[in-house]
């Protein structure tokens, strides 16, 4: 039921990458459905602005991945928060709302609460997985955390922390069984020859690291499967640096760019070669069977490596407990390695019916209606 006032609510979003830029779109359909007007604005990207959104900074400002990349960025991030942070306070908004990005979101919302701003994020930071001293920062800085995974808010509440599982958005976005022979049409594909999707990632960091790497594998791919099409999803801003990395690497037979719609790339392929982060989730939800990489500067890596506190760092595999698809981390994403992982998915059709069952309970397991879980969760924070 609609509960729009004559004023429209203020709400105040930050999304700081592609992934966030679809949760918080998602996010802002069921608050529109909830209070009919509202009036939302801070960092975002296309999917936010088709809900209305006004962005201030486009959310690929803070599409950085590391601490050497963070470090060369630093000065305009701090920038651009302490300019969001001074216009936040000279027109208070309802409540702000962090979407990920919990590096840039919780400083910001901690001076945002002080200020008597209720103040939400929309996705756990995974103190379970790495960083878990991190609790004491989100104790200090949000009245109440809303969970994609269902393990998390009892996590949060041993520490006095307000959460609540919301699912996770793209469980009820993405079909059970999705349409691989309808996205294939709409993609100019053939019907009957197999599909691998090239997925390096939404950062200039990661295309820079990865790009090169997934191409050659997917070129040795297409010796053992003639005939292989190549899906390549790009996020927006990334055109020019991938058009330069094609260039380096020469041109590979069947390779199909297309801008975004990496959903539909999904559904298409029968399998994924993808960087580590929320698109492992997406094929995990499409049921595609994947090999999961990631390569970061040394430096990031090194640290990044003192504070993992569990064995895996892709997300079904974080799920599910175990190494249900490869990982290949660092110097071990060698394109040999990673194109001898697909082989193994295309030629083991049994092996990938396990792992489409895995994958139906994951997800299932994430699958609530976030929009009214999340509007009931705001509306609470917003009635003390």
């Amino acid at each position: 039921m609609s509960s729009a006032t004559a004023t429209p609510l203020e709400l105040a979003l930050v999304a700081g990458e592609a992934s966030g830029d679809v949760l918080a779109a998602l996010l802002l359909s069921g608050l529109k459905q909830r209070w009919g007007d509202i009036h939302a604005r801070g960092i975002g990207g296309p999917r936010m602005a088709e809900q209305g959104f006004e962005a201030w900074w486009p959310h690929h400002k803070l599409a950085v991945r590391g601490y050497a990349e963070v470090l060369r960025h630093y000065r305009e991030i701090v920038s651009i928060r302490r300019q969001l942070r001074d216009r936040l306070l000279q027109r208070p908004p309802a409540a702000f709302v962090g979407v990920d990005a919990p590096d840039f979101n919780l400083d910001l919302a901690a001076d945002l609460k002080a200020a008597g701003i209720a103040t939400l994020q929309f996705v756990c930071p995974a103190i379970w997985a790495w960083r878990p001293k991190r609790v004491h920062q989100i104790a200090r800085s949000v009245d109440h955390v809303l969970c994609i995974f269902p393990f998390e808010p009892e996590l949060l509440k041993s520490h006095g922390i307000e959460a609540t599982f919301v699912g996770h958005p793209l469980a009820s976005v993405i079909p059970m069984r999705p349409d691989r022979l309808a996205a294939r049409k709409s993609l100019g594909l053939n019907e009957n020859k197999p599909v691998l999707a090239l997925m390096p990632g939404s950062r200039a960091s990661e295309i820079k690291s990865l790009a090169h790497r997934f191409l050659q594998t997917a070129r040795l791919l297409s010796a053992l499967h003639p005939g292989l099409q190549v899906v390549l999803p790009v996020a927006p801003g990334l055109q020019p640096l991938l058009d330069q990395v094609l260039q380096e690497t020469g041109p590979l037979p069947g390779l199909t760019l297309l801008q975004g719609q990496s959903h539909t790339a999904l559904a298409a392929c029968d399998v994924v070669l993808v960087a580590s982060g929320t698109a492992t989730l997406e094929a995990a939800l499409f049921k595609r069977p994947m090999v999961i990489a990631y390569h970061m500067h040394a430096l990031s890596w090194w640290l990044t490596r003192r504070q993992q506190l569990q064995p895996w760092v892709g997300l079904p595999n974080i799920l599910a407990r175990e190494f249900l698809v490869p990982e290949y981390l660092q110097d071990q994403a060698q394109p040999e390695a990673m194109c001898t992982a697909l082989n193994d998915w295309l030629t083991k059709p049994s092996k990938v019916e396990r792992l489409q069952q895995r994958f139906d309970e994951i997800h299932l397991s994430l699958k609530q209606d976030t929009a009214v879980s999340c509007a009931d969760a705001i509306q609470k924070v917003l009635a003390r």
